[in-house]
């Protein structure tokens, strides 16, 4: 059976690598550039499709950077989540750990307590009014250094809003070695919180090593280099250690040449746990049905098929056991009804 687009739009689904920031729609990000005539960041939503065309990954750091730099007050904050949150709902996202960097508003000048509060409220009324469930994973933008970990450290640990449940790392991986952040990654997961880095997106197998040895990853942010070292391979797949996959976001920022040559086939086939993310959605042009719908075809996947995938998204959250029973059945219910 072939899977069509509506099949893909109507699966409920849950999403695990997604950003903050790097969800705001063309609309969000337009109407935030109006209020701030001098950033550099069109105000206007059809030339942001020009803007977030990226040359390689540095220049995707760059461009993020200034779309960041549109999130000045508290306001900003609540209206960017709650309407991530509604996009979420309209591709029938119902469970979400939307990664989230306080440190980038924070050093702007914006208390951390007053960001918290504001994801907080955006977060409980999603859930009311959207039916979308939303968790955090607060993550060290790697360019920032330590100053960022120990910062992301504190609100993590000190303010640590209701929904957070994981410590990530972000950014750039080239010139960010992953060693030196083990202290933050041990206080975190000391502290009740899952470690969820990012690793082997731009860089080697070495990488994941790394985030796997030293930072006590859970599950790896992208893992797209997993593939080159067998030994990696293996690991993986004995200690079921989840990769956050995303194909689009991978050929946007150049870390992949082509679909055809994306790695995801190597990892089913290899036995690897495979999750399908968007990580930016609207700077790469994608939304989290399409990905499902690159990975249908890459994996030439039917209905059921699809339907095995987003249930391994809930199965490796770390959402409440009910949400993951919850969500489980209605994809079980959805795929039969839809096959």
């Amino acid at each position: 059976m072939t899977v069509t687009r509506e099949f893909l739009e109507g699966l409920p689904k849950a999403e695990l690598h997604v950003h903050h920031v790097g969800s705001a729609s063309p609309r969000i990000v337009a109407e935030l550039a109006a209020r701030h005539p001098s950033s550099p960041v069109p105000a206007d939503a059809a030339a942001l499709v020009d803007y977030f065309r990226f040359t390689d990954f540095a220049h995707f750091i760059e461009i993020y950077l200034s779309v960041v730099d549109l999130i000045t007050t508290p306001e900003d904050v609540r209206l960017l989540t709650y309407e991530i949150a509604r996009e979420m709902a309209g591709q029938n996202i119902r469970y979400s750990e939307l990664t989230v960097t306080p440190y980038s508003s924070v050093k702007r000048g914006m208390a951390a307590e007053a960001f918290c509060e504001a994801i907080e409220d955006a977060r409980t009324a999603a859930e009311k009014e959207l039916g979308v469930t939303l968790r955090w994973i607060f993550d060290i933008p790697g360019e920032s250094g330590l100053p960022a970990a120990e910062e992301t450290l504190r609100i993590a640990t000190k303010v640590r809003p209701d929904g957070l449940i994981g410590f990530g790392l972000g950014g750039p991986e080239i010139g960010v070695p992953r060693p030196q952040f083990k202290p933050y990654f041990d206080q975190a997961i000391a502290a009740g919180l899952h470690s969820l880095p990012h690793a082997g997106e731009t860089t080697g197998p070495e990488t994941i090593w790394d985030a796997l040895r030293v930072l006590r990853a859970e599950r790896i942010g992208h893992g797209t280099s997993a593939t080159q070292d067998p030994a990696l391979v293996d690991y993986l797949g004995e200690h079921r250690i989840p990769l956050e996959v995303s194909p689009t976001s991978n050929l946007a920022t150049q870390a992949v040449a082509s679909y055809d040559v994306h790695p995801i086939k190597a990892m089913v086939e290899a036995g690897l746990v495979v999750t399908i993310n968007s990580d930016d959605p609207p700077m790469f042009g994608t939304t989290l049905t399409n990905e499902y719908a690159v990975a249908a075809d890459l994996l030439g996947l039917d209905s059921a098929g699809v339907g095995e995938l987003a249930k391994t998204a809930v199965q490796v959250s770390f959402a409440e056991d009910s949400v993951k029973d919850t969500l489980t059945a209605e994809i079980d219910a959805y795929v039969a009804a839809n096959s």
